[in-house]
């Protein structure tokens, strides 16, 4: 073992000082039951080297390394500067830990600050906190947090968001007893909202939904009364569309990883959240706030820990007690390097990509697209033939992109859903064109 290197002397002197004359007798508490379970699993104790060695072949069964990647679905394929990585294996950073003491956490509470401070003028809103999991979990708390301000019991959701997104959010509805009112989407792929329940704490959209189209929020508040806009976002998109913060959005939710995080076959992910200034005590998570000290020097300290680790658990706003700091300190990072003119620009160059490949997939023959919305950097298209066929001959031909079935639950038959980012060249993007059966 690498970091436990006791000779056979060792460790008897070690369990002849508890008195113990074997490791089997030190574990003897273990129930049998526990212990076969194990042996039926198939797993036993091995050395580092035999750990290492079943690890890497476990790994290299995924195929993502020598695929061009076209997936999406809510984890994309940013370009991460060498920067981020530097910051974050700064070692005061990635073995900080919660910041319980403000006093010899400044660091990382300027971090969080300084994230939160991100958030907002990306969403345009109030406050945002630190401390969610992922996209999922930020759309799920928002929503809780909508009825802890409306009480009604129900709200109005999107069908347009990514089913990934929809089952969590299905799984927090239902422990809470929540009703989930599903909302349709016109031929535009954008949501209908023509005839939204008005007794609804919340009305929850997804922008760019899990069309990729872009969902219009103008004038979306006034038609749902006084329940509350909940709006998820694309972070990059942001760096083009108005912030949903100018429509009166009343929470503003996303998922953190295009902002440097790299894809990592599905985590960890960074829950991004903002939201009103009035219903800052409903928010779930911490916020970290700049103050002065006895001297009038610049301070942070923890303004704001509603979870249930700090104060009784009947009046926590959440139960997520994860310290996120090191993943929002890679978004925070990331958007300083790339500056507000680079991200913009980044936002750009996704867009620019992606209608370049979808109007030369639309030349096909065959090929159609289910959704008149526009888009930012992901579209569905329709394909002739079994879907399921193309995605296997895409794969051998070395492009990665979302098998079909991603798609079904939405009643989309024969189509894939394609994310361009920044990084997919020119070149890659006329050779899926030639797998798809195009020409140059």
């Amino acid at each position: 073992m690498r970091y436990l290197p006791h000779s056979a002397a060792d460790r008897r002197e070690m369990l002849a000082a508890i008195g113990l004359s074997s490791v089997d007798e030190l574990f003897a508490d273990i129930p049998r039951a526990v212990s076969e379970a194990f042996r039926l699993l198939g797993l036993s104790p091995r050395s580092e080297q035999e750990v290492v060695a079943e690890l890497t072949g476990l790994a290299a069964r995924n195929r993502a390394p020598e695929k061009i990647c076209f997936a999406g679905g809510g984890i994309y394929d940013h370009y991460v500067p060498s920067l981020v990585g530097h910051v974050l294996s700064r070692s005061e950073f990635y073995t900080a830990y919660t910041p319980y003491q403000p006093e010899v956490s400044q660091g990382t509470l300027t971090a969080m600050f300084e994230f939160q401070t991100l958030v907002c003028e990306l969403t345009g809103m109030d406050a945002a906190n630190a401390s969610l999991y992922d996209g999922a979990t930020a759309l799920a708390e928002a929503v809780l947090m909508a009825e802890r301000v409306r009480s009604r019991g129900r709200v109005a959701v999107a069908r347009s968001l990514f089913a990934n997104v929809r089952r969590v959010l299905d799984t927090y509805c239902w422990a809470s007893g929540i009703e989930v009112v599903e909302v349709p989407h016109l031929p535009s792929g954008r949501c209908d909202l023509s005839d939204v329940p008005e007794d609804v704490s919340a009305v929850v959209l997804q922008s760019p939904n899990a069309f990729g189209v872009i969902e219009s929020l103008e004038g979306v508040k006034d038609r749902i009364g006084d329940a509350l806009l909940v709006v998820s976002v694309h972070p990059i998109s942001l760096g083009v569309l108005a912030p949903p913060g100018e429509f009166g959005t009343d929470a503003v939710v996303g998922e953190g990883q295009p902002l440097g995080l790299p894809m990592s076959f599905g985590g960890p992910l960074l829950g991004l959240f903002a939201t009103r200034k009035e219903h800052l005590r409903q928010m779930p998570g911490r916020v970290s706030g700049r103050t002065v000290d006895a001297e009038g020097k610049t301070g942070y300290t923890m303004a704001a820990q509603t979870r249930e680790q700090h104060i009784r658990r009947e009046r926590a706003t959440s139960n997520i007690c994860t310290n996120s700091a090191l993943c929002a300190l890679a978004a925070t990072a990331y958007v300083a390097s790339v500056g507000a003119d680079g991200l913009r620009r980044v936002a750009e160059l996704n867009v620019e990509k992606a209608h370049y490949l979808a109007d030369r997939i639309a030349g096909i023959d065959g090929f159609d697209f289910p959704f008149s919305g526009p888009f930012f950097n992901e579209f569905v298209v329709r394909v002739p033939g079994d879907a399921n066929d193309l995605h296997r001959e895409l794969l051998e031909a070395g492009y990665l992109v979302e098998s079909p079935d991603s798609l079904r639950v939405y009643g989309v038959e024969n189509g894939l859903r394609v994310a361009v980012t920044e990084r997919r060249t020119r070149k890659e993007l006329d050779r899926l064109v030639e797998a798809l059966g195009g020409s140059r």
